[in-house]
């Protein structure tokens, strides 16, 4: 099973990312864990990357989709994988599906967190309030105007990804406002129908 987790930060990807993988034992691949572990491992793109990173710049497309691609042909995704942040963009999305045609490989489903703009941003400064009041760290992108300018990017770049997909019939939705449980039981339906 090879899908997507689309939607805007604060959307609860991450989280039903790791419940995906607890129940289907497919790695989650977020490019910044994998820019991470090419770095750490030295291998040739890791290179490229640390040179880039220590530069203080943004890693490119190239390097991104080379460290995916290097991460896709691992043993653990030989069952499948989830990618959590990756494809922003429609160049990123066509390289997502060359890289997987090269490989004989499609995508199964490309899964949509619908949720409404205005509750994320409660949604992400009470998560900053748990975190304070439990004594950890705050995030800081929890507040509401580093949350609101990930927002605005988020449509810019990623949101034509929406219609990218749904064009390329790979697109379900599901309702991302709703409790968390739920939401992972409409991921799971979604599942299902596309794997049988």
């Amino acid at each position: 099973m090879k899908l997507i987790l689309l939607g805007p930060p604060g959307a609860g990807k991450g989280t039903q990312a790791q419940r995906l993988v607890e129940k289907h034992g497919i790695p989650q691949l977020s490019t910044g864990d994998m820019l991470r572990a090419a770095v750490k491992a030295e291998t040739e793109v890791g290179k490229r990357a640390k040179a880039v990173m220590d530069a203080g710049e943004l890693v490119s497309d190239e390097i991104v989709n080379a460290i995916v691609a290097e991460r896709i042909d691992q043993d653990d995704c030989a069952k499948g994988f989830i990618l959590d942040g990756y494809p922003r963009t429609l160049a990123q999305a066509d390289a997502v599906a060359d890289m997987l045609a090269e490989r004989g490989l499609h995508l199964d489903v490309v899964i949509e967190l619908v949720v409404d703009d205005k509750a994320l941003v409660g949604r992400i400064l009470k998560r900053a309030e748990e975190a304070q009041a439990a004594g950890q760290p705050v995030r800081k992108d929890d507040n509401a105007e580093v949350f609101e300018e990930r927002l605005r990017e988020y449509y810019k770049k990623t949101a034509p990804l929406i219609g990218y997909y749904y064009a390329n019939d790979l697109l379900k939705q599901v309702d991302g406002m709703a409790d968390m449980d739920d939401v992972t039981a409409q991921i799971e339906a979604v599942v299902a129908e596309v794997t049988h």
